[in-house]
């Protein structure tokens, strides 16, 4: 079955011959390749653009080895513009294996030609569009954005949201939800009918394609069994609070190993350009400024962190806590950990100053929505507890609780709007209610 991915071809109608060239990024596998030669390609047809006027090289097709050379590359796309007069939209998957060469007419061996300069050369034909997807190398980390400096636009691609994964199947959300939240998003894994072909391709893909192209691009393969360990903690406590220091206690706890708060950091920064992981900052909701330490890490894609953890812990509170993130980042929010300082009494009657938790903070714009991520609020108590922090912010923006599973949404007496996480998922109008 075909999944349309509207949200990511109406990004690229919407920047549509504006004279920047459009970056595709987003972790390898999500089907960035497939959103440019398949969707993008019929929307161009469906508009009356003609097959010849659409340039399309896949360079990772032993048949365009020659194109691999930049200069090969720019002169063969320039040979097929052939009508100055009509619009010509060149699509590039893979560019990363264009090969970085000795310029020929500078007699300067550090002088290189690389594909940022066909890529920028390309940009002044006035009557082409340009578009380019990579994944590993050069292109897998989010500076590729450096290297076109203030000339290109990125449309970032994530793995199948829920509303999308629900298209593959037969209308059962509930099979659909407990199937998304064990295997993740992957646009592969829905085709794949057993928990062992499912297990196997998540397995392998994380060590044979992610973390091979890390060590490989930053040259850290003396250190692949930490970078490994730290995936396999850092997949161990989503949804908790952590920082370098508490990481590098963590290795001489548990690993025997001397590992520096800095080669941590390092190596956060290295996982978080591949895509694989994201880092949501702590924000002081009364104070309004950002907490610099700890913070929580997410996995992009649930499957595959639960596949590295060979599906041990299947803890349904964080894992709904990691999807909503990702979530919530798909739709263009900016997501952070609230926290809300409280000033209270113990039991004794002592001044006492605590901190409560709001799973996320959300800008877009001037839109904001605080969301508490609770597995279920039946129990009063229970209640209570997870809305101690939402209760105690002193502005109007809109604040929510989603709860697992699907549930009739309500508001309660201070406001707070209560709604399932699956109707959240289906709903990309959710916040709006």
């Amino acid at each position: 079955m075909r999944i349309q991915r509207q949200q990511y071809l109406e990004k690229l109608i919407s920047k549509m011959d504006n004279g920047r060239v459009k970056i595709v990024t987003g972790i390898r596998r999500c089907g960035k390749s497939y959103l440019l030669f398949e969707i993008f390609v019929d929307y161009l047809k469906s508009i009356g653009v003609k097959s010849d006027q659409i340039i399309t090289i896949s360079l990772d097709d032993d048949a365009n080895l020659r194109l691999r050379n930049p200069i090969e590359l720019g002169r063969h796309i320039r040979s097929l513009i052939t009508d100055k007069s009509a619009r010509y939209y060149v699509l590039i998957d893979e560019i990363q294996f264009v090969h970085d060469i000795q310029n020929p007419y500078i007699d300067d061996v550090t002088a290189r030609v690389t594909f940022t300069d066909v890529v920028l050369g390309l940009m002044k034909i006035p009557n082409a569009d340009i578009y380019v997807t990579g994944s590993n190398s050069k292109m897998l980390s989010s500076d590729v954005l450096t290297q076109f400096r203030d000339r290109g636009d990125e449309i970032r691609i994530f793995p199948l949201s829920f509303a999308e994964y629900c298209q593959t199947g037969n209308g059962d959300k509930i099979a659909a939800w407990r199937d998304y939240r064990t295997y993740g998003g992957m646009p592969v894994i829905p085709g794949l009918s057993s928990h062992e072909e499912k297990s196997r391709y998540l397995k392998d893909l994380f060590t044979w394609t992610y973390l091979r192209d890390i060590l490989e691009r930053h040259r850290i393969s003396k250190d692949g069994d930490i970078l490994a360990s730290l995936v396999d903690i850092i997949a161990s406590a989503i949804g908790s609070l952590t920082n370098p220091l508490k990481l590098s206690n963590t290795f001489k706890s548990e690993k025997h190993a001397e590992i520096s708060p800095q080669t941590i950091d390092r190596y956060l920064q290295i996982l978080q350009d591949a895509f694989l992981i994201s880092k949501a900052r702590r924000y002081d909701v009364k104070g309004k400024r950002y907490i610099s330490t700890p913070a929580k890490y997410y996995f992009t894609d649930i499957g595959l962190r639960n596949a590295r953890l060979s599906f041990r812990q299947n803890e349904e509170t964080h894992i709904m806590e990691n999807i909503l993130y990702c979530d919530l980042a798909r739709r263009g929010f900016d997501v952070d950990v609230g926290v809300v300082e409280h000033n209270g009494r113990n039991s004794t009657g002592k001044s006492i100053r605590t901190q409560l938790e709001v799973d996320f903070v959300i800008n877009r714009g001037y839109q904001r929505v605080y969301i508490q991520s609770a597995l279920s609020v039946a129990d009063p108590d229970k209640r209570r507890q997870e809305i101690a922090s939402l209760v105690r912010i002193p502005d109007s923006f809109r604040k929510m609780v989603l709860t697992g599973g699907s549930v009739n949404p309500w508001m309660d007496e201070n406001g707070i709007f209560y709604m399932g996480i699956l109707d959240f998922l289906l709903n990309e109008n959710a916040l709006d209610m």
